[in-house]
């Protein structure tokens, strides 16, 4: 069944919905979703959202980002994610976000590599509560019509330009969605590593799309690992171990249950320290105390973390955790400017799917799901004050595909290769230098 309509937003997480929020109510928006519209990563972040507390603190939020980076971060993008933040969580309170607050005034936590506290969060869910929010938003819009298991297979291109995009609906059958604007709001590739935070299915097929069309992508080796989450032997999604329990006095513990680093390094170092240790130790872990945390503390800030360690078998009240490393963000991606266009005409990139550079080559604790609603608004605006509608409608062959399971393993394979690709390249250029 072929579609029309006038925006095509690929991705049910923050971003594209933020972005579904901010487009024209005159506009027909399609979001469509590889799994179902709650299995998007956006769900899952724990820590909470960064946000500018006064003008005093905004050199300090600066120099923590880009120190984060290692200086790679786009400065430009830096700037706009911060200066923007106030009107972001205004708008997200407006939709019913319920952050933690004293008598009406924001509680702030700290996390690694914050120089102070300046994260706002709801317990240990703040992601589920800021896009379970913005999802009963966007369905109240008529204008807006959601299709779940629905798989981007590819790109509709002309030249440089985009017409929306070839999808597998919940059957497996291809169908086309025509679109005037096509917003790639994907997610990462957690679901290309064995051990990760993220969904399974969010593979980063999107960037295999885009090497295939010549778009533009950038830092595509920069993936960052976590820490710490839950150790398990188990197959499946890694429990991530959110970084602000350590940013409110949890610390890791060796073998002999001796405190070995800075616990609020930032996220690549600590993982180094970790991996050290774990070597050191001639283990597979390392331990997580939270008896520095008081247990009313524990219950009230982190109620499911607490409750699933004890499914888990762990009282984090009363006894350490493992925890190890696993991949859990992709600082690279589909290269955007800083209205988050791509290369291609009429195609956008937001939220983890694309690259603006605010994160340069390690991303800063807590500035995620900032960044993907700062951009998501500024192309959601970019459309709204530019729009151009597309009558041309180039054909499609959809009997050239191959079978879903083929193409899934191909663009697994293109997306692979290109981060090691990449990693080669960086580390030549490093050696020349």
């Amino acid at each position: 069944m072929k579609k029309k309509t006038d925006i095509l937003i690929v991705g049910s997480g923050a971003a594209g919905l933020y972005c579904a929020l901010n487009l024209p109510k005159d506009k027909k928006i399609v979001l469509i979703s590889k799994d179902d519209v709650e299995s998007s990563d956006s769900f899952l972040a724990q820590g909470g959202i960064c946000v500018l507390k006064t003008e005093d603190d905004y050199e300090a939020y600066y120099e923590d980002t880009m120190k984060a980076g290692h200086y790679e971060n786009r400065k430009e993008s830096v700037d706009i994610m911060i200066r923007s933040s106030h009107k972001i969580i205004d708008d997200l309170v407006l939709y019913g976000v319920d952050f933690e607050n004293d008598r009406g005034s924001f509680i702030f936590t700290k996390e690694g590599g914050h120089s102070t506290p300046r994260i706002l969060f709801h317990k240990d869910v703040t992601g589920k509560e800021i896009t379970s929010k913005l999802l009963a938003q966007v369905k109240k819009r008529d204008n807006v019509s959601i299709y779940e298991y629905t798989t981007m297979v590819d790109l509709i291109t002309e030249g440089n330009t985009c017409f929306g995009a070839v999808v597998a609906d919940p059957e497996g059958d291809l169908t086309t969605i025509r679109a005037d604007y096509t917003v790639l709001a994907c997610g990462g590739l957690g679901g290309l590593y064995e051990h990760s935070t993220n969904y399974r299915h969010i593979t980063g097929d999107a960037l295999a799309i885009a090497l295939k069309h010549d778009i533009e992508l950038e830092n595509v080796d920069y993936v960052q690992i976590h820490p710490t989450t839950l150790y398990s032997t188990k197959p499946g999604r890694r429990f991530l171990i959110s970084e602000s329990v350590r940013g409110e006095g949890a610390i890791l513990l060796n073998k002999k249950g001796e405190r070995f680093v800075d616990e609020l390094l930032p996220r690549d170092r600590l993982t180094e320290k970790v991996y050290e240790q774990m070597e050191k130790d001639q283990m597979p872990y390392v331990r997580l105390s939270l008896a520095p945390i008081e247990e009313e503390e524990i219950r009230g800030h982190f109620p499911n973390i607490y409750k699933r360690c004890l499914e888990e078998g762990y009282d984090v009240t009363k006894e350490p955790i493992p925890v190890v490393p696993a991949q859990h963000y992709f600082m690279g991606g589909v290269w955007v400017d800083s209205d988050s266009k791509t290369s291609m005409k009429q195609l956008f990139a937001i939220g983890e799917t694309s690259c603006n550079g605010v994160h340069g080559a390690n991303r800063l604790a807590s500035n995620s799901l900032l960044e993907s609603l700062v951009f998501a608004k500024r192309a959601a605006k970019k459309i709204r004050d530019n729009y151009q509608h597309i009558s041309h409608e180039p054909q499609v062959d959809l009997t050239t595909y191959p079978d879903m399971e083929t193409l899934k393993n191909e663009y697994r394979d293109i997306v692979l290769q290109e981060i090691e690709r990449m990693k080669k390249k960086r580390k030549e250029r490093t050696e020349n230098e």
